[in-house]
Parts: C-alpha cells; sequence; structure tokens
C-alpha cells in the first residue's frame, strides 16, 4: 500500500514538474501554469470579496458612489500589479531584468508610446485626485455627459442622447473640463423671458418665480431668483434662475418651464412681443399708392434686414 502511495506522488510530481517550455533562465511547466492560474483566480476573488465586505462596511455606506468607484480601482490595479511581478517569477522571469529590457525598448518606441503613457498617467492622476467620479455630470467641448466608468487609459460618458463616449484621459487633464455636479449637489441654471414693454414687471417677476417654484424637479430649499436683465430694443428681458439636482436633463426642465410660463402669460394678458423696426421716410419720398404708403421707387424695409414689422 505504502509502494502504491509511493508511485502515486512520484507520478503527480512527474507531472507537475513536466517542462512545458523554457528558455534560459525561464521555465513553464505544469506545476507554474497551475500556479498562476491559481495567482489570477485568487486575485479575481479577492477583489470580489474586497467590494462586497467594503460596500457593506461603515466607510462603504459613508462614501458617495464615486468615491467607492476609485478606492475600488485603484485596489484592483495594485493587486493586480502584484499577482502579474509574483506570476512572472513563478516562471522564472526576473522582474528587475525585465524592466531593465524594458527601458531599453521604451527609448526606442518612446514616440510611438507617448499618447499610451500619457493617458495612463491621466488615469491615475484622475482616480488619485478624484477630479471626475462615476455619476458626474460634465461637459467637454460642449458636449454634456454622465462619467459611467473611469479606467487607467479611457473614460466613458454616456450623453443626453444615450450615446456612450470613450474619452482618452489626457483630453480630460489638459483641457478644460466643467464639471457641474464635483463641489455642490445643487446648481443653479437660468432662462431668458421677454414681456412687452408697458408690462407690470412685479406681476412679471411673481409669476416667473412662482412657475419655477411648481416645477417638481426645482429645488425646494434654494429660492427662485428673477432679476430685470435689461432693456431690450423690443422688450424687457428678465431672467429666471432656478436650482435643480437633476442636471443630466436640465434641458428638459427648462422647455417644461418655457411651457408653463407661456401658457401662464396667456391666462394673464402678458406680451411676448417679436422683434420690430420702426423706419421713417422723409414727406418728399413718398407718395399715395392705393391704399398703402410705399417709398417712390424702392422698398423702405431691405431684404437683408433681420425684420418682422415695419411702420412708415
Amino acid at each position: 500500500m505504502a509502494e502504491i502511495l509511493e508511485n502515486i506522488i512520484a507520478f503527480i510530481d512527474s507531472f507537475l514538474s513536466y517542462k512545458i517550455w523554457g528558455y534560459d533562465s525561464v521555465r513553464l511547466s505544469v506545476k507554474s501554469v497551475l500556479q498562476v492560474v491559481f495567482l489570477f483566480l485568487a486575485a479575481r476573488f479577492g477583489i470580489w470579496s474586497m467590494g462586497r465586505v467594503f460596500m457593506r462596511s461603515r466607510m462603504g455606506v459613508n462614501y458617495d458612489e464615486g468615491r467607492r468607484y476609485t478606492i475600488l480601482q485603484i485596489s484592483k490595479y495594485l493587486i493586480y500589479t502584484v499577482v502579474i511581478v509574483m506570476a512572472l517569477e513563478t516562471v522564472g522571469v526576473k522582474v528587475t531584468t525585465l524592466l531593465a529590457a524594458e527601458t531599453a525598448l521604451f527609448v526606442g518606441l518612446g514616440l510611438g508610446l507617448q499618447d499610451a503613457f500619457k493617458d495612463l498617467s491621466s488615469g491615475v492622476i484622475i482616480l488619485m485626485e478624484r477630479t471626475l467620479s462615476v455619476g458626474d455630470i460634465i461637459k467637454l467641448q460642449d458636449q454634456f455627459g454622465k462619467v459611467e466608468a473611469v479606467g487607467l487609459r479611457t473614460t466613458t460618458l454616456r450623453t443626453r442622447d444615450d450615446i456612450l463616449i470613450i474619452v482618452p484621459n489626457s483630453k480630460l487633464t489638459n483641457e478644460i473640463v466643467v464639471n457641474l455636479t464635483h463641489s455642490e449637489e445643487t446648481t443653479r441654471f437660468s432662462i431668458n423671458v421677454s414681456v412687452a414693454f408697458g408690462s407690470d414687471t412685479q406681476h412679471v417677476a411673481t409669476l416667473l418665480k412662482q412657475v419655477a417654484l411648481d416645477h417638481p424637479e426645482s429645488e425646494p430649499g434654494q429660492e427662485p431668483l428673477v432679476i430685470l436683465k435689461e432693456f431690450g430694443d423690443s422688450a424687457l428681458i428678465f431672467e429666471l434662475n432656478f436650482y435643480t439636482r437633476n442636471l443630466f436633463h436640465v434641458e428638459k426642465i427648462k422647455s417644461e418651464l418655457r411651457f408653463e410660463i407661456d401658457r401662464e402669460f396667456r391666462d394673464h394678458k402678458i406680451i411676448i412681443p417679436f422683434p420690430q423696426r420702426t423706419v421713417w421716410q422723409g414727406p418728399e419720398r413718398v407718395k399715395q399708392f392705393g391704399d398703402g404708403i410705399v417709398g417712390a421707387g424702392e422698398n423702405i424695409a431691405s431684404e437683408d434686414e433681420d425684420t418682422t414689422s415695419g411702420a412708415l
């Protein structure tokens, strides 16, 4: 019985020591392959377990989604880095020698790889400094998007049209990015409204403020602000400022406010004027023609003017 057991152990040892491939100090055997597979499976299980424990812990509950994601991402990259180093050592690859060889290689390929390294370094900066987090609403080159994922090389944004955009991280660190959710939970937005001269300005301001207060997406703790912005050429121009947490659909909110403002103005007989221009002509250049008055031999309002009505 002992002899059979010894034979089995010898067979298993021989099988595990079987050399699949080798070169110089590198030795790829069945045992080393199984060890590498075990390392990566253990890393995957460890990352999964760490994520579940962290999400249920007091720290995970207190942190927002973006900070939790950042901590888990950095931890995942660190674990995989350690596992890769251990896997290389397992098959006989000296990491110090490999780094020296890669340094010489990177010098030769530096021009071709500099964009990739720039994206990787930018990804590390974003994850460490938390300038962007998952769930943030940002504006990049007149394009609004919600951050879906932050990786080492790229960041994924979802636009208001439900389109996913993959952005290199270097673009997010080298260009101006407006983060609408980085500091405050609520953000102020504004819309302009024009009314005819002679309108009751206090009544207009009251109506505008009430419309904003009645909207379900308006932040109840922040009172809307109405400003008489300027005396325009054809109208009094008001600015309605309101606060909301729904930053991603703010254009829809603005549209709903405009619809409601139009309805209120119609009910209260407040006129939203259209642009108009008055043209005056001297009596020596005017003649009576039927029931109308026109300039002799010419059109009084030129075609290139942005005119919707004219009084002669």
